[in-house]
């Protein structure tokens, strides 16, 4: 794939990401803050002490410009990413058209940089959590996105090199379970927090957590949509022909490199 085309994509990339992201935050405002400032209430209720400072950052701005500038951001940032990885992976890991990769990529990336790790270390809200552990949780939490998409990339690899001597089903499967098996074993040796008190609300948790899944399966659903969408118009305008360096000459949009 040329480089004009990949400048492309990695605009519309970043665009699908954009506009990824604004839903994506429509939901976390609407679904999210309400639990937040719950969550923040019941803190407050059980604190004796509740200090004498200003805070830095008022409670408004956070819930409107500052989750705004973070989650927009991060649409921004990882549909810039989810584009170079479709640079990549079109016409590499099957037969498969522009939506259909788009839509493949936003599904492994929901699967694997939020969900898994989500399963065991989910989020959780303000007043849930000890303050003295927060330095490892978040570590905790990265390196399991660090092995999620590592093995995922792994498994990929192992589906291809399996794929001629089994067959491409059996060889999906096959790299499938390996991934589920190392994965299990990462949860069970993994270190565990259990950190939420008796006194906090389990539905006012579980509404947090499923709003936050909320907001990332809209981001990612939303992207692999709108993205395919812009990629197909670009790779496939009804010739299925890539223009190459702005003249006449093209080429069939699924030769990858």
């Amino acid at each position: 794939m040329n480089s004009i085309s990949v400048r492309a994509l990695l605009v519309r990339g970043m665009l699908a990401g954009l506009v990824a992201g604004a839903l994506a935050l429509a939901v976390a405002y609407f679904l999210g803050e309400s639990r937040v400032d719950a969550a923040i209430a019941l803190e407050e209720a059980h604190s004796h002490d509740h200090g004498g400072g200003e805070e830095l950052v008022s409670r408004a701005m956070q819930s409107t410009a500052g989750l705004a500038t973070g989650v927009l951001v991060f649409g921004v940032a990882v549909g810039g990413i989810a584009a170079l990885v479709f640079c990549y992976a079109l016409g590499r890991i099957g037969r498969f058209g522009p939506r259909a990769t788009a839509a493949l990529i936003a599904f492994g990336a929901l699967l694997t940089v939020y969900v898994v790790p989500f399963l065991k270390y989910p989020a959780n809200p303000p007043a849930v959590g000890n303050p003295d552990t927060i330095g490892q949780r978040t570590a905790m939490f990265f390196l399991m996105v660090a092995l999620s998409v590592l093995l995922a990339v792994a498994a990929v690899i192992l589906g291809k090199r399996l794929a001629p001597r089994l067959g491409n089903w059996n060889a999906t499967i096959a790299a499938s379970a390996a991934y589920v098996l190392v994965i299990g074993l990462a949860y069970a040796f993994l270190p565990s927090f259990n950190e939420v008190g008796k006194d906090f609300p389990a539905g006012l948790l579980w509404e947090f957590r499923l709003a936050t899944l909320a907001v990332q399966a809209t981001l990612w659903t939303t992207f692999g949509l709108f993205f395919g969408y812009l990629t197909e118009r670009l790779l496939v305008p009804g010739s299925g022909t890539v223009p190459v360096g702005g003249g006449t000459a093209s080429r069939p949009a699924t030769a990858a490199g």
